[in-house]
């Protein structure tokens, strides 16, 4: 017994309806159509009510009318097929969305019933009543194509030829002939255009076109009107999905190309500004495009620093989100003359903790910059000129300790020490806090010039287990705080005890009201002696 392959023709006639992605192809691949036959311009009218579809091109019109019904066998000729790869089913999708298909070219028509067509009917091919003119016109009747005025505009997005829609013309700002930014530069997958490569605003979103229709979005969320680099696909090297090229094959592998393709873009692109801009502008306008595309190492030996990796600290906190309102961008990127010389000092931190925090603010005091080091290469000149301190390089101590006493808040529970002075202490540097309290390791330290409170937010970011920020916990305690200082450090027992009575608000009680006191405070409530003297 032998066997063979067989095609069953009738079924794969019936079944060909079913191959097409949406009802949309049809006009694609009409378009397609025009533009392979050297099309300059593309006239598309649809009316929706009447379910009518025209479209008209200027191309090189029809050489063989057979070809329109005869499926896959390519008409065109071999150097197309050869870049392209055409499948010869594209017409077919006229034949199953259509019920009349009237196709003039070349000064001869053929009025197509497509229902006819399909089971094998022959289709007369006649003069045209309009005579000879440039180009294919190809109408048809009982298409459904409802919601193609919002669905063209993106469709011919990128495509190559110039397309009208019912008399205006479509917006195609990827197309390769479209002027925006930099133009297409030639790499081994195709054209790019990278989004930023003049003015640095980079983006990681990308549009990939092949023959003029996109088959690929990155991320596939991505909005129409996003910026991103386009990718035209050569067609020679890269094949898309049977019948309507709407996914790439071997989709994976090649996305992986295009990735690399812009990768490498990017490096030519940065590589001719480095040597083209000052190192200043150079920095500040490419920073964000070499940290995304991987390109750092082109800093190295750039006596500029990327300024958006530089920050001067106000008074350091915890905070619930990781804003870091408490520093501030530099004015200008600091250049290595500055930090070579210790004009300007570098300092790595960790994180603002309850175990960090002196180191936050011993750098606060001597004016340092927070340097995030980490995020340039090895090889960059900076690393051996940024300090990096941790909780086990700094000492700290109260200087003219004036009492201890312990802060029992609704969050914070902390002991607290006033003294004169906090001292501070690394790497034979000192500085001395006399207006700035300081959470370190479970203590509130509190420096004479200090009353606001605000160092329980240093102690402790507020936020629960479940990541809930406690703003009005935040608040009651620094007032605490605040209160238990000015009760800590009051001079005058008179005002004092006045103080006392206003919060109390002892002539709302009628029985109080009149009565003379003697008071005498001892060490502990026990010991208070109160005597009502009339």
């Amino acid at each position: 017994m032998e066997i063979q392959v067989r095609i069953n023709s009738e079924g794969a006639l019936r079944n060909q309806r079913y191959a097409f992605t949406d009802r949309f192809t049809l006009v694609s691949e009409l378009l397609q159509n025009a533009r392979r036959a050297g099309a300059t311009l593309i006239e598309v009218s649809h009316d929706e009510p009447s379910r009518t579809l025209r479209v008209r091109d200027n191309g090189r019109g029809l050489g063989d009318f057979q070809k329109l019904l005869t499926f896959h066998e390519s008409g065109w000729d071999q150097d197309l097929q050869r870049q392209e790869q055409p499948f010869g089913v594209g017409f077919s999708k006229c034949l199953y969305a259509s019920t009349r298909c009237i196709v003039t070219s070349g000064g001869l028509e053929a009025d197509i019933d497509t229902a006819a067509a399909l089971a094998h009917a022959s289709v007369p091919v006649r003069p045209s009543a309009v005579g000879v003119h440039p180009g294919t016109i190809v109408e048809l009747y009982g298409v459904d194509l409802e919601g193609l005025h919002r669905r063209i505009g993106p469709m011919c997005r990128g495509f190559p030829v110039p397309v009208e829609f019912n008399g205006r013309l479509i917006p195609r700002p990827d197309a390769t002939d479209a002027s925006n930014g930099d133009g297409f530069h030639d790499t081994p997958v195709g054209a790019v255009r990278l989004s930023g490569s003049v003015d640095g605003r980079c983006s990681v979103r990308t549009r990939v076109y092949l023959q003029g229709f996109c088959v690929n979005r990155r991320p596939s969320h991505l909005d129409e009107h996003d910026d991103s680099n386009v990718v035209h696909l050569d067609p020679a090297r890269h094949l898309a999905r049977l019948p309507d090229r709407d996914r790439l094959i071997d989709e994976d592998t090649q996305l992986k190309a295009v990735d690399e393709a812009v990768t490498h873009l990017w490096r030519r692109i940065l590589l001719h500004r480095k040597g083209s801009l000052p190192a200043a502008e150079f920095v500040e306008t490419f920073y964000g495009a070499m940290h995304m595309w991987k390109h750092l190492d082109l800093l190295d030996d750039v006596p500029v620093l990327p300024r958006v990796l530089c920050d001067t600290i106000t008074y350091p906190v915890q905070e619930a989100f990781p804003s870091r309102d408490f520093m501030e961008p530099l004015a200008s990127a600091p250049t290595r003359e500055e930090v070579e010389s210790g004009r300007l000092r570098l300092v790595s931190l960790d994180a603002p903790s309850d175990e960090s925090m002196a180191d936050w603010m011993l750098a606060w005091s001597l004016k340092m910059v927070v340097f995030d080091a980490h995020v340039l290469g090895p090889g960059h000149w900076v690393h051996a000129h940024v300090r990096e301190l941790s909780a086990r390089d700094v000492s700290v101590r109260a200087v003219g300790e004036t009492l201890r006493t312990r802060l029992e808040g609704r969050w914070l529970w902390a002991d607290v020490v006033l003294c004169e002075r906090v001292r501070l202490e690394a790497g034979g540097e000192t500085v001395e806090l006399e207006e700035d309290g300081l959470a370190h390791e479970g203590t509130l330290f509190i420096p004479a010039g200090e009353c606001s409170g605000c160092a329980v937010q240093q102690a402790s970011d507020f936020v629960d287990s479940d990541g809930h920020w406690h703003e009005d916990d935040m608040e009651a305690d620094t007032a605490m705080l605040a209160e238990l200082i000015h009760r800590m450090r009051a001079s005058d027992p008179v005002s004092t005890l006045r103080a006392m009575l206003e919060r109390l608000n002892l002539e709302r009680f009628p029985v109080m009201v009149g009565r003379t006191f003697r008071l005498s405070v001892g060490p502990s409530p026990e010991e208070h002696v109160l005597e009502l003297l009339g």
